[in-house]
C-alpha cells in the first residue's frame, strides 16, 4: 500500500512550486543554495513540462529533469514530481485538435493557455498514460521522490467539455447509471414539456437551448464532467502505484467554495493518497482569514480529519484578481501556520523564483524580482525557521467543537436557473453559518449529509436545497440521538434527481424540523423583515427571504414582526427524542445568527468562549506527540489568550502557563506534554 506521507520527509514540508525550465542551468545551484537557506525541504516540480519533456512526438528529453532531481537529492530537497498532464504540448493538439474542449454554445477552445481538456478525448488518454508511465519508470525509485502529483487542478479552468465525444461517453455513463432509457426518462421527467427519449443516441450534452434546459439533465452532466476528470486521475494514479509502489499519489484540489465549484471533493478525497490543496485569499471585502479557515477545515474534512498538505499558496499578492494587494507584514507567516493549525503538514507555495515571463509574472514567490535583499524573502527564511521548530506536531489531528454539512451536488442543484429568487446562495449562506461560529471560536468539521455525524454535538446545515431520503434519516437520527441540529431555509427541497419530495416542503427534513412550510416568499432588493423573540426582547432583521411556516411539533421562538408572513414563526426549535432541532427561515446576518447559534450551543452542552478577542483564533492539534494550541492574532492590538496549564512556546522557547501573550499580527504556539 502506498504512505499517506511524503516518502522521506522528517519535517513539515516548506517549499514550493520549481520550474527551472524557465531559467539556464546556471540559476539552478543558486536556487538550491538559498533552498537551504530558507529550511525549504521539498519541491514540485515538472507540473507543466511536456512540451520539455516530449518535445515532439515520440521524442523523449529527460536529462535536464535527470540533472534537476540529483542535484535537489544532492542538498536532501524533496521532489514532489508532477505528471504534466495539464498541459499537452502544441504538437500534441496539432494532431488531435478534437482534444480541446467544445463550450455549451459550441465554440471550440484554442491552444494557449493551460487545462484546454476534453477529458473524454481516447487520444488525450492514450498521451497521458503514456508520459505517467514514462516518468514511472525512470523516477519511481529515485532518492529524491516523496510524492507524485497528478495534472494540476482539475476543474480549474475547465471542468465540462460539450463536443460529440462527450455526448457519445455522456449516453454510456447514464446507461451505467440508470440501465435503461426509460428509467432516465423517470428520473429527468422529461413528462415535462415533452422531452421524452426512446433512445439513447437523442440524449445530446446539455448545450444551450432557447430557454432553460431540463434542470436534471443539467445536474447529471455536472456528476458526469467531474467523473470523467476523476477517471482520468485514476488512470494515472494506477500506472504511478503499479510502477512506483509505497510513493502516495495526490492531485492538488482547491477546496475553498469562492474557488472551485465544479469538483465533488468528497469523491475525490476517497481516491487520493494524501488530500492536498491550493488556497488562495480572495480580496473581495471579506474578512480573508475566515475564509482561509475555512478552506482548512473543509480540506482536513474532505481527508477524513487525517493530516492533509498546503500545496499552494502565495506569499504576497496574486496577479489574476481585479485587485491584487501585497500582504501585509508578517501575514504570510500567519496564513501559513493557520493552515498548519487546521491540519496540514506544512506550507508550500506558487512559486518558488518568480516568473519574467507569462501570464503569472506578477504574481508573488518565495524569491521575488526583488531578490534576497527584500521583505518577502526574509519572512521566507523565518517561516522556515518556524516550521523548523514544529516538527514535532507531524501527525498530530486538529480537534474540532462543531460539524457544517456540505454536499457539492446540492449547491449544483441550487445553482440552476429558475429558482424562486436569484438571491438564494449556497455559499453565502455557508460563509455566514461558518463566520459566525468562527467568531464563537468555534472549530469546524464538515461532513456530507449522509455520513456520520454522532462525534458532534452541534451540527449546522447552512444550505442543503438537495436532500436525499437517506440524508433526512440520518440527520433524523442524529437528533433522536442527543445531537442539536440547525438548518437554514431551502434545505430538504429536492431529491438526487432535483424532483421535489412528495408533500409539503422541506421534504425530506419535515420530521426532524416538525413542521411544514406551506410557501415560500421571497423578499424585494432591499427589503427587510424584523423578528421579535417570543420568550425575551431581543430583536433581529432578516432579508432575501421569508416563509410561511406551520409548526407540526416545533416551537416557536422568534416570530415575523412585519412583511409577508408577519405574526408566523420565524424560528423554531423542535423536541425530538434526546435532541433538539432548529430551523432558520430567513435570511439572518452572522451577528443576528449568532443568536440563534448561541442558543443552540447551549442544548449542545458548548460552553461560551466570550474570553477570547475577536479575530484571535484558537485551534488545537492533539495526538501522541502531545497537544498543542495555536493562536493566531489578526489585529492590530496586542491580545492574551488563557491557557489550560502550563507548556512550551515553541516559537520562542519560553515557558508559559496561565495566559499566552500574543502580540498584534503574531502567532505563537504552546505543546502541552
Amino acid at each position: 500500500m502506498p504512505e499517506t506521507t511524503p516518502t522521506g520527509l522528517r519535517r513539515l514540508a516548506y517549499g514550493g512550486d520549481y520550474n527551472p525550465e524557465q531559467w539556464p542551468e546556471s540559476v539552478w545551484q543558486e536556487d538550491v543554495r538559498l533552498m537551504r537557506e530558507a529550511g525549504v525541504t521539498m519541491v514540485s516540480v515538472g507540473i507543466f513540462s511536456w512540451a520539455r519533456l516530449e518535445p515532439e512526438p515520440g521524442v523523449h528529453d529527460f536529462g535536464w529533469l535527470d540533472r534537476l532531481l540529483d542535484l535537489l537529492h544532492e542538498h536532501g530537497i524533496r521532489a514532489d514530481l508532477g505528471t504534466p498532464t495539464v498541459a499537452p504540448p502544441a504538437w500534441f493538439y496539432r494532431a488531435h485538435p478534437e482534444a480541446l474542449p467544445v463550450t455549451r454554445e459550441g465554440t471550440r477552445y484554442s491552444f494557449g493557455s493551460r487545462g484546454a481538456i476534453c477529458h473524454s478525448s481516447p487520444a488525450y488518454h492514450a498521451a497521458a498514460a503514456d508520459i505517467t508511465e514514462r516518468l514511472a519508470r525512470r523516477y519511481g525509485s529515485h532518492p529524491a521522490l516523496a510524492l507524485w502529483h497528478v495534472h494540476n487542478e482539475y476543474g480549474v479552468p475547465v471542468s465540462a467539455c460539450y463536443c460529440d465525444t462527450c455526448a457519445d461517453r455522456f449516453r454510456r455513463w447514464l446507461d451505467a447509471r440508470y440501465g435503461s432509457v426509460c428509467a432516465v426518462n423517470d428520473a429527468w421527467g422529461t413528462a415535462f414539456w415533452g422531452q421524452h427519449y426512446s433512445a439513447y443516441d437523442q440524449i445530446d450534452p446539455p448545450r444551450v437551448t432557447p430557454t432553460v434546459g431540463n434542470p436534471a439533465q443539467q445536474l447529471d452532466y455536472r456528476r458526469f464532467a467531474d467523473a470523467t476528470m476523476r477517471e482520468n486521475f485514476v488512470r494515472e494514479r494506477d500506472i504511478l502505484h503499479r510502477l512506483a509502489p509505497g510513493v502516495p499519489v495526490t492531485t492538488n484540489f482547491m477546496t475553498a467554495l469562492s474557488q472551485c465549484d465544479s469538483v465533488d471533493y468528497w469523491a475525490w478525497g476517497r481516491e487520493v493518497d494524501l488530500v492536498t490543496n491550493d488556497h488562495y485569499l480572495i480580496t473581495d471585502g471579506r474578512r480573508t482569514h475566515v475564509n482561509l479557515a475555512m478552506a482548512a477545515d473543509l480540506t482536513r474534512s474532505v481527508a477524513g480529519g487525517a493530516p492533509w498538505l498546503l500545496l499552494e499558496h502565495s506569499t504576497s499578492g496574486v496577479n489574476w484578481q481585479p485587485r491584487n494587494p501585497a500582504k501585509r507584514p508578517g501575514e504570510m507567516a500567519r496564513n501559513s501556520l493557520a493552515h498548519v493549525a487546521r491540519g496540514s503538514e506544512g506550507a508550500m507555495f506558487f512559486q518558488w523564483r518568480q516568473s519574467r515571463r507569462g501570464a503569472e509574472k506578477f504574481h508573488s514567490a518565495m524569491v521575488p524580482h526583488a531578490g534576497t535583499d527584500s521583505r518577502v524573502w526574509r519572512e521566507v527564511v523565518a517561516l522556515g525557521a518556524d516550521l523548523g521548530a514544529l516538527a514535532g506536531l507531524r501527525g498530530t489531528r486538529t480537534v474540532a467543537d462543531a460539524a457544517m454539512v456540505w454536499d457539492w451536488h446540492s449547491w449544483w442543484a441550487q445553482n440552476l436557473e429558475w429558482r424562486p429568487s436569484e438571491d438564494l446562495d449556497a455559499r453565502e449562506r455557508a460563509d455566514s453559518f461558518y463566520e459566525t461560529l468562527w467568531d464563537r471560536h468555534l472549530t469546524v468539521d464538515f461532513a456530507h449529509p449522509e455520513a456520520d455525524l454522532s462525534a458532534h454535538p452541534l451540527v449546522v446545515v447552512p444550505a442543503l436545497y438537495l436532500t436525499t431520503e437517506a440524508a433526512g434519516r440520518n440527520l433524523r437520527s442524529y437528533v433522536e440521538n442527543g445531537g442539536t441540529l440547525v438548518v437554514s431555509y431551502f434545505s430538504g427541497i429536492v431529491d438526487e434527481h432535483d424532483a421535489v419530495h412528495p408533500g409539503a416542503c422541506p421534504g425530506a427534513l419535515r420530521d426532524v424540523l416538525g413542521l411544514t412550510v406551506e410557501e415560500w416568499s421571497p423578499l424585494g432588493e432591499g427589503e427587510t423583515v424584523r423578528l421579535t423573540e417570543r420568550a425575551g426582547d431581543r430583536a433581529l432583521t432578516g432579508d432575501v427571504w421569508t416563509e410561511f411556516v406551520v409548526p407540526r411539533g416545533a416551537g416557536t421562538v422568534w416570530t415575523y414582526a412585519d412583511g409577508p408572513a408577519a405574526g408566523r414563526p420565524a424560528v423554531t426549535r423542535h423536541r425530538l427524542g434526546k435532541g433538539t432541532a432548529w430551523y432558520v427561515s430567513t435570511r439572518l446576518a452572522p451577528p443576528a445568527l449568532d443568536a440563534i447559534i448561541g442558543a443552540a450551543c447551549e442544548d449542545a452542552g458548548i460552553a461560551s468562549r466570550s474570553e477570547l478577542p475577536r479575530d484571535v483564533e484558537v485551534v488545537r492539534r492533539t495526538g501522541e506527540a502531545g497537544t498543542y494550541l495555536f493562536a493566531l492574532n489578526h489585529t492590530s492590538a496586542d491580545a492574551k489568550v488563557p491557557l489550560d496549564g502550563a507548556g512550551t512556546e515553541l516559537l520562542g522557547g519560553e515557558a508559559v502557563t496561565g495566559h499566552l501573550a500574543v502580540p498584534a499580527g503574531a502567532v505563537r504556539v504552546v505543546r502541552f506534554a
